[in-house]
């Protein structure tokens, strides 16, 4: 209320960005009734409100008159189909509109059908979330169907709405034409193997693609396979996210023989893969590749303590020397695994964040590593929580760690609210304290 009533009697008529989230609106529309006072704005962010489809009714009635309006954000508002339904007839007014998000607003396919029919007159429509709605197989359709007339679209999130296969069908024959796509998240949609090699058909034409997010989606290796035979086209990837599929080593295998090609790939997720030693070996092949690969996430599902050998190339092989970030949480390499590493973490002076949580590497694992850490001067952020590594591991650690020169650092050695894990006791702590280290030790 004294919002609403300071922007009409305040006269903002140069307002250009309103943020309003988080602020229990909902349906009163006393917010809508001076936005058609606000001639300059541009961007307009109403998510979380709980509006449902009276509060979007209410507002669809000024939105028309924003003329300059090129961001809105009704994310998580509860507006149903119904609400996309009194959306829709403003929408197309909106000229400007280049950035619209809907996410988790439970629309289904009958509200992406209703907002499908007014999509294509957002002629300056760059970027499209319509995650967590459930739009389903249908929903797909329609979508896909109007999607040829967005020609300036180059972000498109469809995450979390259950498409299937079948949705991934649908879409993978449109998305061909979308050449200019430079974003897309199809993740949680469950489209298995045969949506990915639908999807293939089309990543190949899309050279401008940048990320592409499939995770979380029952993706195996013969799914794995089909995504291979087109990322080798992909030049413009940066960011490839295929966590909590299933590809396992075979699937890492099939990937391994093209990544090297996608030479400005940055971010590789590959995290809850069932990826082992044979995997890890296999992405070996990739040496020195991905010259820009900075974050390489590759965490849980794996048991590494056996063919650590194998492990350690497949690391050496897809980091180079300057790589800053190694994420290997929950793998279980165990005091050999961390033998391995350690002659790979030796060249690696750039390093400055390693998790190597959930490994029961022990006393003798943190012994080998130390080693290789003191050469680590970059080092920042160490994780080793979980690891059973006591009070002699410790020790050891906090005898190198005095030689990571940079000013703050933070040393996980456990998980919060309880210290058994790593076996510590007041020895421990004193000798930590003993070295004279200026880091902050994460309880």
């Amino acid at each position: 209320m004294i919002l609403a009533g300071g922007l009409v009697t305040g006269e903002c008529k140069a307002l250009a960005h309103l943020y309003s989230s988080y602020n229990d609106i909902r349906a009163k529309g006393v917010l809508s009734v001076v936005l058609g006072e606000c001639k300059a704005l541009a961007h307009l962010n109403l998510s979380y409100n709980d509006f449902v489809d009276e509060g979007a009714a209410s507002l669809a009635g000024v939105l028309g008159e924003c003329k300059t309006l090129s961001r809105l954000n009704l994310g998580s508002n509860n507006i149903g189909s119904e609400g996309a339904r009194v959306l829709t007839g403003v929408l197309g007014e909106c000229n400007a509109l280049a950035h619209l998000d809907l996410f988790d607003n439970g629309i289904r396919a009958e509200g992406a059908g209703v907002l499908a029919g007014v999509l294509g007159e957002c002629k300056a429509l760059t970027q499209l979330n319509l995650s967590i709605n459930m739009i389903g197989a249908e929903g797909a359709g329609v979508v896909a169907g109007v999607l040829g007339e967005c020609m300036a679209l180059a972000h498109l999130d469809l995450g979390s709405n259950g498409i299937g296969a079948e949705g991934a069908r649908r879409l993978a024959g449109v998305l061909a034409e979308r050449k200019e796509l430079a974003h897309l998240n199809l993740s949680d949609n469950g489209i298995g193997d045969d949506g990915v090699e639908s999807l293939a058909g089309f990543l190949g034409e899309c050279k401008a693609l940048a990320h592409l997010d499939l995770g979380l989606n029952e993706i195996g290796a013969e799914g794995a396979g089909a995504l291979a035979g087109a990322l080798g086209e992909c030049k413009a990837l940066a960011h490839l996210d295929l966590s909590y599929n299933g590809i396992g080593d075979e699937g890492a295998g099939v990937l391994a023989g093209v990544l090297a090609e996608c030479t400005g790939l940055a971010h590789l997720r590959l995290s809850s893969n069932w990826i082992g030693a044979e995997g890890a070996g296999a992405l070996a092949g990739v040496r020195g590749g991905c010259k820009a690969l900075a974050h390489l996430h590759f965490e849980r599902g794996c048991d590494w303590s056996r063919g650590s050998e194998e492990a350690g190339g497949g690391l050496e092989g897809g980091l180079g020397a300057g790589s800053p970030l190694i994420m290997l949480s929950s793998n279980m390499i165990g005091a050999e695994g961390a033998r391995t590493l350690a002659g790979v973490l030796a060249a690696r002076a750039a390093l400055s964040r390693l998790h190597l949580s959930s490994h029961e590497i022990g006393a003798e694992g943190a012994g080998v590593l130390a080693g290789a850490l003191g050469k680590c001067t970059a080092l920042a952020h160490l994780n080793l929580r979980d690891n059973e590594i006591g009070a002699a591991g410790a020790g050891v650690l906090a005898g190198v760690l005095g030689k990571c020169k940079v000013e703050s650092q933070c040393f996980d050695l456990d998980r919060p609210r309880t210290l058994r894990e790593n076996g510590f006791g007041a020895k421990c702590y004193l000798l930590w304290a003993c070295a004279g280290l200026r880091f902050a030790l994460r309880l």
